[in-house]
This record gives C-alpha cells, sequence and structure tokens, in this order.
C-alpha cells in the first residue's frame, strides 16, 4: 500500500486534517507527524485522543522560537523524514511553519506536496501566515482550494495545473464532531453559562498579543460586556496579560485552553464569537453565530461578504459587540450562511484525488 506522509503542528491543523486521515484510512499506509509547534497536551496532545485519531508516529518537538528556528527545525526534521520513507506524497494544511517546511522539503527532495486550504490570502505580507501560504501554493504538486474564490486567487498568480476545488474540510470536523459534543460535553454547565446568552472570545495573534495597549483595549471591552464572555487563553496571550498584571473583575472569564469537544460546543452554543482566528471565523459561519473579527483583513472574505462576519478594531468593537447582544434581528442578520465552505465532503474528495494520481 502506498505511504502518504501527514504533517500537523497546531491544533487547528489537527481539526481540520481529521477527516483527511479518517478518508485515507485503509486506501493509504499512513505516516502521521507532528512538528510540535503546539507543544502543550492542551493544545495539542489530547486532540488525538478525543478526535480518535492515530497516535503521530513521529514528534518533532521544535516547540516555541522564532519563525525562523521553527520554520528551520521542521525543515530539518520534515527533510529528513521524507528521505528515509520516500512517500508516495506528504500533505500539509492552512498556514502555519509546519505548512511551510513541509512544502519546502518535499519540493527539493522531491515528494509530491499537497496543500490543504490552498487558495487563501489576506493580501498582507506582514502577516507571516500570508507568506506561507504564498510559497506553498508556488510549490505544491497538489493544490486542494476550499472555495471558488480561492481558486480564482491561485489562476491569478498563474498556479492552474493541480489545483482542485474541494470544500474545506473543516465543514467535516463540524458536522462530525459538533454532535459529539453536544452529546458529551458538560462545558456550558460546568461554567454556569446553561440557557444563558454569552460571547466565547479567542485572541492570539501578535498583531493584538504583541501590542500591550492595543490588547488592553480588546479585554477592557470584553470585560465590560453586557454578558458573560469566555476567553480560553493561548499561552501567548496568558503570559502577555500576566505580564501587564491583568486581573479582569468584569464579565470577562479567563480560563484554560479546552478539549476540542467543549470548545466546539461552547462555540455551538454562544450568542457572539469574538475572535482573531482564521478557523473559527470558519466555524462561526458552519454552527451560525455571528463573528467579530479583531483584524484588519481576513483571508477569509466570503464570511464577510456573506454578513456573517465582520472586522472590526478596538476602538469598534464595544458597539458591535453591545449591538449583538441586545438587538435580536441584527444578531439574526448575521446568520444563515452554513455552507460558504462545502457541503461536509471535502476530506473525502482530497483523498480521491491523491489516491487516483500519486
Amino acid at each position: 500500500m502506498r505511504e502518504l506522509a501527514v504533517v500537523v503542528g497546531t491544533r487547528p491543523e489537527i481539526i481540520k486534517m481529521a477527516p483527511v486521515i479518517r478518508a485515507a484510512e485503509g486506501r493509504f499506509d499512513l505516516h502521521l507527524v507532528h512538528t510540535g509547534q503546539h507543544y502543550d497536551p492542551e493544545l495539542s496532545g489530547t486532540f488525538f485522543e478525543s478526535l480518535d485519531l492515530p497516535t503521530p508516529d513521529e514528534n518533532l518537538a521544535i516547540g516555541s522560537g522564532t519563525q525562523a528556528e521553527q520554520t528551520g527545525q521542521a525543515l530539518v526534521g520534515v527533510e529528513s523524514m521524507l528521505a528515509d520513507r520516500d512517500p508516495a506524497a506528504a500533505i500539509a494544511q492552512g498556514d502555519t511553519n509546519a505548512v511551510l517546511s513541509t512544502a519546502l522539503a518535499a519540493a527539493k527532495l522531491p515528494v509530491a506536496f499537497g496543500h490543504v486550504e490552498a487558495g487563501l490570502r489576506s493580501f498582507d505580507r506582514t502577516m507571516p501566515e500570508e507568506v506561507n501560504r504564498v510559497v506553498s501554493d508556488h510549490v505544491a504538486d497538489f493544490s486542494f482550494a476550499p472555495t471558488d474564490q480561492a481558486v480564482s486567487h491561485l489562476e491569478s498568480e498563474g498556479v492552474t495545473a493541480g489545483v482542485f476545488r474541494t470544500g474545506n474540510t473543516v465543514v467535516d470536523a463540524c458536522r462530525e464532531h459538533a454532535p459529539l459534543a453536544a452529546e458529551h460535553s458538560t462545558v456550558r454547565s460546568d461554567l454556569g453559562l446553561a440557557g444563558e446568552d454569552y460571547v466565547v472570545a479567542t485572541i492570539h495573534r501578535p498583531s493584538n498579543t504583541d501590542d500591550s495597549d492595543r490588547l488592553r483595549a480588546v479585554v477592557d471591552t470584553l470585560d465590560d460586556a453586557d454578558a458573560p464572555v469566555v476567553l480560553p487563553a493561548h499561552p501567548r496571550t496568558r503570559s502577555v496579560l500576566d505580564g501587564m498584571g491583568y486581573d479582569p473583575s468584569g464579565s470577562l472569564r479567563l480560563v484554560d485552553p479546552l478539549d476540542y469537544l467543549d470548545f466546539l460546543d461552547l462555540l455551538a452554543n454562544a450568542r457572539v464569537a469574538v475572535t482573531d482566528s482564521g478557523g473559527i471565523q470558519e466555524e462561526a459561519s458552519i454552527l451560525e453565530v455571528p463573528c467579530l473579527t479583531v483584524r484588519p483583513n481576513t483571508e477569509r472574505p466570503e464570511t464577510v461578504e456573506a454578513g456573517v462576519n465582520e472586522l472590526v478594531g478596538p476602538e469598534t468593537l464595544a458597539p458591535r459587540l453591545e449591538a449583538l447582544l441586545t438587538d435580536d434581528a441584527a444578531c439574526a442578520a448575521m446568520t444563515g450562511h452554513p455552507d460558504l465552505y462545502g457541503d461536509g465532503r471535502a476530506g473525502e474528495r482530497i483523498v480521491d484525488v491523491l489516491a487516483e494520481r500519486v
């Protein structure tokens, strides 16, 4: 049986690659590699168990570090793995340093490389993720684009060979896991939120956490909201807030990172999501939860165009959050487009392409 190397490095990658891994079982001999970019067990390790995925065959344990350190260490590790095993193909998802390292290592050996979630663009080269996306797309043998717009972005850059519109595996993941979350999670009752309107928030991007004034303005707004706000704190965010001596005293509840199924249940039942995460913009649209994204741009523009997501700054977050918490019509207007990213069969389509062509 042909071998397929699957490389993941962060929590969102594990979630989004889960449908691909499941679809590939029995059709490929899987070799699962975790770069360890998310090294906290609460952010990655427990996800394999909660999603009923195989334990990684290798963990490169690169941990934290600069962009160059993470990319360089993962590049060395992935290159060594690919050279030793010579799989039929290697695939990675998204826009992290793990993806860039896999793309470069595969392209130079060469091993066929498949980029899952190809063609996303924020058009902001100050974002490390944007650089990772562009480079990975331009060396990929297979570009698995989630939307027509992603296909158009690739075409405008001259990438036309090996492009397949598959939908986004995040839809597969939400549809597969939301019923499990509803059945098994007790997170809302544990947090005393059962039957209440509440906000779920995630803030972790350096553009927000590295500017103390900006971060303080965001968390002050969340702490002054008209409903409870639950923020599972990324280690980066927690470290910065601790360094600021920030101690919320109002509506904001800082909690440790949650198990994926707990977070999915929390998000699915929230009145509003506030985030700077690309993946949560997608998940909120699928689960029909209005989303406010604390960023000046997004690589998920279809959510903004559909009216289910809005880009806000620290200065506009407060009035928009208040409106969504107090005005049912405004809240309802930001729902109703759960199918922006496909029909929940993206993982199957990706594996079908690989099975036919490698």
